[in-house]
């Protein structure tokens, strides 16, 4: 072996060549092959990875729309019903794009629920956790963005409505503002400069989705006891056994992704959005997509237009320092009774928000979106911090493997032995 390669164990002479002198090869077989993982994933480690997959789809048919869409104000509408009625399986595209942006927010939201449900932001792997919320601001940006495109009554009045927020910052919010729009108003230099960093942002987020696998692999995988391997005894392999776990989630994931896309196409898109944009005609209830319900009913909640933005943004930036506002030792909820209670009285109000922020700005649902965004902060600001010295958690098993061979009985004999070692 010449000085300064890589030794590689492939075997295929064509392929040892190239490991050799760039051993790709050997950091998938390291880092997707032999990778020790927790043995006691459940369902909920699927998501991480289906997320991934949702993001390349996103990218591929993004790539092929933009080969037949025109981002100028006076033909983005027709191109894209060009694309529907005269590009060959343009109308698939287009569905599986457009409903891909749904499924991917639905995939990370069960994602963040399980990073939260099982402490997956503690120690060590807080910075795992700020790249991920990084990632979550660069999706819900490259949506936004991805919105306006059609260029339908939704899509322009969304953006004005939307980059008018900036507005409500001191001094330099009309600027901002201006400097957003290329001009006085929601016109071309507008659409142009978001389909450009639409095109962009995918990119930027396959790279931070790099750093957070990177990060995963450092610091090891969380799982649902959120107690950390004791040895060779509490962990597998990645492949094969997590690769066809995934694979059984990845079938079922097609299968709802399917369903939506040719039975219900347009079930999660706005009726609006089939009227080409009209400046001269604003819509009677203005909404985003709903997977920015939640924040944008927290934006309504609040009387004051400055104060509404500063929650809305903050309502994001509180999971940045998440880690450091949960005070308890023990990660997993399912050792923190009490914990748990709150954290799924959390998810209720998230819902409500959900729900509020599709409604008109009227009683009653002013009221109940204020009160569901009251609770939001006050779980992360006051509950999370006093539970952690307050709860008295449950007993944490000795091991993982524990109770995954005996339900939390002792392990039984010859559990430590080689064959138990190498699984």
């Amino acid at each position: 072996m010449a000085s300064g390669l890589h030794e590689s164990d492939v075997a295929n002479p064509v392929l040892r060549w190239i490991d050799a002198r760039l051993p790709i090869i050997s950091m998938m077989q390291k880092e997707y092959g032999t990778f020790p993982t927790p043995r006691n994933f459940n369902y909920f480690w699927n998501f991480g990875a289906l997320a991934m997959v949702n993001l390349l789809i996103m990218i591929a048919t993004g790539v092929f729309l933009a080969m037949n869409y025109t981002p100028h104000t006076s033909m983005a509408f027709d191109s894209v019903e060009r694309i529907m009625r005269d590009v060959n399986f343009g109308w698939l595209l287009r569905y599986v794009h457009a409903n891909g942006a749904s499924m991917f927010f639905i995939v990370v939201y069960i994602h963040i629920w399980r990073g939260l449900y099982y402490g997956s932001y503690k120690a060590p792997r807080e910075l795992l956790w700020m790249l991920g919320v990084v990632i979550f601001l660069l999706m819900m940006a490259t949506a936004f963005m991805g919105y306006v495109l059609p260029w339908g009554q939704m899509s322009f009045w969304g953006a004005t409505v939307i980059t008018n927020l900036f507005s409500a910052l001191p001094l330099v919010g009309p600027d901002i503002v201006t400097w957003l729009w290329g001009g006085f108003s929601v016109d071309n230099p507008t659409l142009n400069r978001f389909f450009s960093l639409h095109y962009l942002l995918p990119f930027v987020i396959f790279g931070v989705v790099f750093l957070h696998v990177a990060a995963l692999h450092i610091t090891g995988s969380n799982n649902p006891l959120g107690i950390d391997p004791k040895g060779p005894q509490d962990t597998v392999p990645f492949h094969p056994y997590y690769t066809a776990k995934d694979s059984v989630g990845l079938v079922a994931y097609f299968a709802v992704f399917a369903i939506l896309v040719f039975f219900f196409p347009n079930m999660l898109g706005h009726p609006d959005n089939y009227i080409p944009a009209n400046p001269l005609v604003t819509p009677a209830h203005i909404v985003p997509e709903w997977y920015f319900l939640p924040f944008y009913a927290i934006l309504r909640a609040v009387p004051d237009k400055l104060g509404g933005v500063a929650l809305m943004f903050g309502s994001i930036a509180i999971l940045f320092v998440l880690p450091w506002l949960d005070t308890s030792p023990v990660r997993s909820m399912r050792f923190r009774p009490v914990a748990r209670i709150f954290l799924f009285l959390w998810l209720i109000a998230f819902f409500v928000l959900l729900y509020c922020g599709g409604k008109p700005p009227e009683e009653p649902f002013v009221t109940i979106a204020r009160v569901a965004s009251a609770y939001y902060f006050l779980y992360f600001l006051v509950i999370l911090p006093l539970l952690g010295r307050l709860e008295r958690p449950l007993p944490l098993p000795e091991s993982i493997a524990r109770p995954v061979l005996r339900g939390g009985g002792p392990l039984p004999a010859g559990a430590m032995s080689k064959p138990m070692e190498k699984a």
